[in-house]
């Protein structure tokens, strides 16, 4: 591995951080960054396509009917943990990354994030997402059970 590589891998975990940091503290904006602007992103059967879009989908999941915070999301964490980066080229990337998601009753769901990268300009931006879930709690805050992955 390159130091340009070791680089371009830091500049993808710094992407994936801005996802989820973003995203726990409902700073829905900020978490649309980690996205290129013609984005796509899966969930089940539910298929997201640009930016924007992305970012309604997700907030669908932590905000009420009235568009506040769900009141029983006192917190929410998203846990990264093993990660593996394989490059195509100098300016494309795809990468799996387990997560597991905590909130108020504890651990809410885990999966997997199977995403491709591209640089945009000097940022690596997610081009594609496919959230696979592997497990979803009964009694999820976030998650309806019927979206798991067969």
């Amino acid at each position: 591995m390159n130091l340009q590589e070791q680089q371009d891998r830091e500049a993808i975990r710094y992407t994936l951080s801005v996802y989820t940091n973003a995203g726990d503290r409902g700073a829905l904006d900020e978490l649309g960054s980690a996205f290129a602007e013609d984005a796509v992103a899966e969930l089940s059967t539910q298929v997201l396509e640009g930016r924007e879009n992305i970012v309604a989908g997700l907030a669908a999941a932590v905000r009420g009917d009235d568009g506040s915070l769900n009141a029983a999301l006192t917190f929410l964490r998203h846990h990264l943990t093993t990660s593996r980066v394989e490059f195509d080229g100098p300016d494309a990337a795809r990468g799996w990354t387990y997560v597991w998601v905590q909130t108020p009753i504890g651990l809410d769901h885990s999966g997997m994030y199977v995403d491709r990268f591209e640089r945009r300009g000097d940022r690596w931006l997610i081009v594609h997402r496919r959230i696979k879930l592997d497990w979803i709690a009964p009694n999820s805050l976030v998650l309806d059970p019927s979206l798991l992955d067969d």
